[in-house]
């Protein structure tokens, strides 16, 4: 059997994503909430677009000070079947970063390129189990 090789250039971005509603410790986000949110959106996209913007989501915790939040990281590269340009994919994930931040209530979201940190915030409000000198 022939095997067909496609390659692009490297392209990585990564969407933290806070577990809880606005800092509040008692409303958790489910990670299933997340996925089907995510496929609409991704449906969407191609319904609209034909752009598909596949993503892995792994789980992890953000730790600074009194702080310990369960995060999903939202990985995406430029997946060869599909490629994108950078410039595309920077805008397709910024356009579900925002969406994923407005429907979980999160007062600011960040997403890690291979070549920038990209924070988007709505307010200056930290959480409050950080402690402030």
């Amino acid at each position: 059997m022939k095997h067909h090789r496609l390659s692009v250039k490297p392209f990585y971005a990564v969407i933290n994503l806070g577990l809880q509603y606005h800092y509040n410790p008692e409303k958790k986000i489910k990670e299933k909430e997340v996925i089907k949110d995510i496929r609409k959106y991704q449906d969407r996209l191609i319904e609209k677009k034909g752009i598909y913007l596949s993503c892995s989501i792994v789980k992890s915790k953000i730790v600074l000070s009194g702080q310990v939040e369960k995060h999903l990281k939202i990985g995406f590269l430029n997946y060869p079947k599909f490629k994108l340009k950078p410039k595309t994919l920077k805008k397709e994930i910024e356009k579900l970063a925002r969406n994923l931040m407005n429907r979980f209530d999160q007062n600011r979201i960040v997403i890690e390129y291979h070549d920038e940190i990209v924070m988007y915030e709505k307010t200056e409000e930290i959480d409050q189990r950080i402690k402030i000198k």
